[in-house]
Formats: structure tokens, C-alpha cells, sequence
């Protein structure tokens, strides 16, 4: 007797072998992040301050910009004001179109990591982030054809100054 495998049961299969070699080969998946290239997961008695975003079907976040300092942990509410179901990731540029193009092959693959909210139309959600290292973190929308829209994003994180020592006087 012939067995046949049932579509759904190959197609799930045929995901978690390719997801699987992609964080292999990448480290920069979910559950493999480089949370280290771009701060850490925030705690929530850290926070400094609330950035609320708007996520819209117009394929843009509002602010699209943010400025924080390095050290700094903020709360980002995240507004889905749409009709379709839109996410807020944080990423270097190269991490977020790597997991755009892998959304484009597995448009519900679902999502748990701490620099990451998937949200449905009419949701809010946060990400709780600490900012600790100087530079530019990007944030995307990783739903087919919203990166490629133009819906990203961008913290751009100023040097915290170094502390003056208190013996740092001339006689």
C-alpha cells in the first residue's frame, strides 16, 4: 500500500528545514538574533521614555525617525491603524532584508522575538529596547512587500559623553 504525505504535513516539513538552515547559515533569525549589533531587550522598570508609532496601509511608520541616546531604553507602543496586519522589527539593514525575503517565502511565519511585534488590524503592542550602543538601528515591517514599500525606519543613537573624572583639574 502507497503512502501519500499529506500537502500541509510536506509544506510544514519543507519550512522547518529551510527556516532551520537559514538560521544556521545566517545567526540572524528569529531565535538567532544579534541582539548585541543593535542594544538588548529592554526591562520594563528601565525605561526612560514612550515612543508611540503609528503603523499604517500607506506602508509608513509615524515617526519613520527617532533620536535616543546611547544607554537609553524606550517603550515603543505600536499602533496598527490599518486594515491589514503590519509588524515593527529593529535590525541592522542586512538582518531585515535577509527575514524580508524569508517572509516573502513564508508570508505566516510567526514571530516571538523581544525586538519584534506583529500586530492584525486595529492592535497595539510594545517593544521595550535598550539602546546601548552609538549608531543608526533600523526598523522595518517585514510583511510581504512592506520593506519593499518603503515601510522602515530608523532610531539613530547619539554617543553618550564620557563622564569627567573629578580629578580632571591642572594645579
Amino acid at each position: 500500500m502507497q503512502r501519500t504525505l499529506n500537502p500541509l504535513m510536506a509544506a510544514l516539513a519543507a519550512a522547518l528545514i529551510l527556516n532551520s538552515a537559514f538560521a544556521s547559515a545566517s545567526g540572524t533569525h528569529a531565535g538567532d538574533h544579534d541582539d548585541a549589533a543593535i542594544g538588548e531587550p529592554g526591562i520594563a522598570s528601565e525605561v526612560t521614555r514612550t515612543v508611540t508609532v503609528d503603523m499604517a496601509d500607506t506602508m509608513r511608520f509615524t515617526p519613520a525617525n527617532v533620536a535616543a541616546n546611547q544607554g537609553e531604553t524606550i517603550r515603543f507602543v505600536l499602533k496598527n491603524t490599518g486594515r491589514i496586519k503590519h509588524e515593527f522589527v529593529l535590525g541592522s539593514t542586512k538582518e531585515l532584508k535577509e527575514h524580508a525575503e524569508l517572509m516573502k517565502k513564508f508570508p505566516e511565519m510567526e514571530h516571538s522575538d523581544p525586538n519584534m511585534v506583529t500586530l492584525a488590524p486595529g492592535q497595539t503592542g510594545e517593544v521595550i529596547w535598550k539602546f546601548s550602543k552609538p549608531g543608526k538601528v533600523n526598523f522595518a515591517c517585514l510583511q510581504p512587500g512592506h520593506y519593499d514599500a518603503g515601510m522602515k525606519g530608523q532610531v539613530m543613537v547619539k554617543k553618550q559623553a564620557a563622564p569627567k573624572a573629578e580629578h580632571d583639574h591642572k594645579h
